[in-house]
């Protein structure tokens, strides 16, 4: 069985969240980006946190220049699933279903909001429909 993701910490996110927005960059420009101060201590937290979502496979690093270029591993999407996924096992034992309808009901779907759960439910059971016609559910 493989290694179960470690999860990201708030600062970490917020290194990610610089990264999928402005895409690959060098350690100076991430620290730039997160804090309008530019004191050393705050570089060389930023290159610690790099070097932790390193090492847990969140960026990569691009070592062929004189300045090393880091860039996210993983989309937002990868994460959001990631702790949602950890959010239903620890509070409703892997169901989804207490998550999803405390979701839906907690905040006022717009009508495009719910065109599209329709669309993407409907979708799934296509899906699991043509699986069971093509003998492989």
């Amino acid at each position: 069985m493989g290694r179960t993701p470690q999860d990201v910490t708030d600062k970490e996110l917020a290194i990610l969240r610089v990264l999928w927005e402005h895409g690959p960059l060098p350690i100076g420009r991430i620290t730039a980006a997160l804090y309008s101060d530019r004191r050393s201590s705050y570089y060389a937290t930023v290159q610690k946190l790099l070097e932790r979502l390193q090492a847990k496979g969140y960026v990569t690093r691009d070592r062929s220049r004189n300045v090393h270029v880091f860039a996210a591993a993983v989309g937002r999407d990868d994460i959001v699933g990631r702790r949602l996924r950890a959010v239903a096992e620890k509070l409703c034992d892997g169901s989804w279903t207490p998550l999803l309808t405390h979701l839906v009901q907690a905040s006022k779907l717009s009508d495009a909001d719910r065109a599209e759960l329709r669309r993407l439910i409907s979708d799934l059971d296509q899906g699991k429909a043509q699986k069971k016609e093509s003998g492989s559910a």
